[in-house]
């Protein structure tokens, strides 16, 4: 089936597009495997006038873009635009297509990664009540908190046991942190912080 003269059009404008040159062909691959594209750092050994010269030559075929650049995230810096702000280079959509990636694959595969690098969130634990454990809990959320002692007789546990489990199910697992302070008459008393009760 014959091409019309549009289609014509753009097949000769993408075999155009397509001939990069080796230092155009490393900046675009190396831009597409980076998070958002970013161009930079262009190759070793191209710096100053033809640097310049390579950039400016992609941003009018529109294989790179230049934006914002991010400094929270130290993104490279092409061009200092004052007061402590720059532009960075983006491999763009067209750039992608000239070295033959879909954009939307690359979209895809970074969705992807970085869904991988949030961490997931802490499993929230439910409290069964009628526990030693529940009722470790309620002794230490208790206005007036508990002693060690206080602890032993109720839960039947050893002091080792007792500290194990403020330190390990209810401050790691369930993340309480469990206060202790010297008082009068009492000795050494435990409580639930209040910042994470």
């Amino acid at each position: 089936m014959p091409f019309n003269p549009t289609q014509r059009h753009q097949i000769k404008q993408d075999r155009a597009m397509t001939k990069l040159t080796d230092t155009q062909t490393i900046i675009l691959n190396a831009g597409a495997q980076r998070p958002d594209n970013i161009a930079l750092p262009l190759p070793k050994g191209l710096h100053g006038a033809a640097a310049k010269m390579a950039v400016t030559k992609m941003i009018a075929h529109g294989w790179l873009q230049e934006v914002d650049a991010n400094l929270r995230q130290c993104e490279l810096l092409w061009r200092e635009t004052g007061d402590g702000h720059g532009t960075t280079l983006v491999v763009t959509d067209a750039g992608l297509l000239a070295i033959g990636v879909k954009p939307v694959v690359v979209t895809t595969v970074m969705a992807i990664l970085k869904q991988a690098s949030v961490l997931p969130e802490a499993k929230q634990t439910t409290q069964r009540a009628g526990t030693k454990q529940a009722m470790l809990i309620e002794m230490l959320q208790s206005h007036d908190g508990t002693t060690m002692e206080a602890i032993i007789a109720a839960t039947g546990w050893q002091a080792h046991s007792a500290r194990g489990a403020m330190s390990g199910a209810l401050g790691k697992r369930l993340g309480l942190t469990v206060i202790s302070a010297k008082e009068d008459g009492r000795g050494r008393v435990y409580r639930i912080s209040r910042k994470t009760a």
